[in-house]
């Protein structure tokens, strides 16, 4: 019984897609208040066994060095000849840190087990000190992290990559 009824759903629901609504007239494209029904059309969804891999290997270890290239890389065309100002600094920085995380990743690859965490923080330039602290709780044998501080006339800039392994 429930059968039947679930194959006279899935039946009108494909004549609705077909011909895009209960009038006969052409879809639009937009399919709304047929995406919660579809969902339950695709069946179970596959759930991945756990790796209990809880140590990374030797050949997936985070790459520091190249997260610090990457970060010089990045502060070097970004804010070369850049004048402090908190109207730009502040739209740089999220720049800085988007194009860091995406080239820290795409180093990574697709396999990876890193939880990618950047941190930039741009200020003005006055003679002061300034000191960036930071703390997390880690396993140290597995995560790791990068720096880099970036210093000119107007400005100074810190970025920090973490590498945290999940499993």
């Amino acid at each position: 019984m429930v059968q039947i009824k679930f194959r006279k759903a899935v039946r009108r629901i494909s004549n609705i897609r077909q011909f895009g609504g209960s009038q006969g007239r052409p879809s639009t494209g937009s399919s709304t208040g047929y995406s919660d029904l579809e969902e339950g059309l695709k069946g179970p969804q596959v759930v991945l066994e756990n790796t209990y891999q809880l140590a990374p290997k030797d050949s997936q270890k985070f790459p520091t060095k190249k997260a610090e290239d990457i970060m010089k890389n990045v502060f070097l065309t970004h804010l070369l000849d850049s004048k402090f100002s908190s109207d730009t600094c502040k739209n740089l920085t999220t720049q800085i840190t988007e194009t860091v995380k995406t080239q820290v990743k795409a180093e990574l690859g697709s396999n990876n087990r890193f939880k990618v965490v950047v941190l930039v923080m741009i200020g003005a330039n006055f003679g002061q000190g300034a000191r960036v602290a930071s703390r997390c709780l880690w396993y140290p044998q597995y995560d790791r992290f990068a720096q880099y501080e970036y210093h000119n006339e107007s400005l100074f800039a810190v970025g920090i990559v973490y590498g945290v392994y999940y499993e």
